[in-house]
């Protein structure tokens, strides 16, 4: 790996990782690290270029940073955890888990999609202007040209086939809000291509494991239980 990943850590017992969406940084987990912690090693990483990881040099995708894990994964000495992914970190964490299956215990993924039209038009839109007015200035403004690769993120990934999904048999949770940006019958996709999936629609827009953690807490802890 070209860079060394930021990560928080905290608690013992079997690694749990959690992946913040795009834009974020690890703190996104505010509430769930102080939960999961009580059982599990929670370890949350700044995806590169997000928080305080390093852009790098190599690509700017989705599959780089599932090939970032692998590589923090190695480095740690982290044989198999269960991967905790919220929006383009759930996307991360499929990408991740199709490649590496036999490293993953257990998955959350939250607010994931597995291509773009997942998103409802009314919230991709504004994102795809953001994306072209943040091109059009790239070449003159280093911060319109990191906007353009973020927004990029959401614009042209990620690339999963569902039918690609009945290969991860590994136990899943698939979770979204009542009033998420991913449509719900993409989410139900997502739910019905996995061999080994629950669903639970929370109360709650995108950000629910922010806005609404008890909630979510306790149905990701249910899950883990079983």
């Amino acid at each position: 790996m070209d860079i060394k990943l930021n990560f928080i850590e905290q608690g013992q017992g079997q690694p749990m990782i959690l992946l913040h969406g795009n834009g974020e940084n690890c703190n996104y987990f505010e509430h769930q690290i102080p939960c999961f912690s009580k059982n599990y090693h929670v370890i949350a990483i700044d995806t590169r270029g997000h928080g305080q990881s390093p852009r790098g040099e190599m690509p700017f995708t989705i599959k780089q940073f599932a090939e970032d894990l692998h590589d923090y994964m190695d480095e740690k000495g982290i044989e198999k955890a269960i991967l905790l992914g919220f929006s383009d970190g759930g996307n991360i964490a499929l990408t991740f888990a199709l490649k590496y299956p036999e490293r993953v215990d257990k998955m959350i993924v939250d607010g994931a999609n597995l291509f773009p039209s997942g998103v409802k038009p009314l919230y991709q839109w504004p994102i795809e202007l953001g994306y072209r007015i943040a091109k059009l200035f790239s070449k003159k403004s280093e911060q319109a040209k990191r906007n353009a690769e973020m927004l990029g993120l959401m614009v042209n990934e990620p690339h999963i086939e569902s039918s690609e999904l009945d290969r991860l048999t590994m136990p899943v949770l698939v979770v979204a809000g009542t009033k998420d940006m991913i449509k719900e019958s993409h989410t139900r996709l997502i739910y019905k291509s996995l061999p080994n999936a629950q669903l639970a629609i929370l109360e709650g827009d995108h950000f629910v494991a922010a806005k609404n953690p008890n909630a979510f807490n306790l149905v990701v802890t249910e899950f883990l239980r079983k």
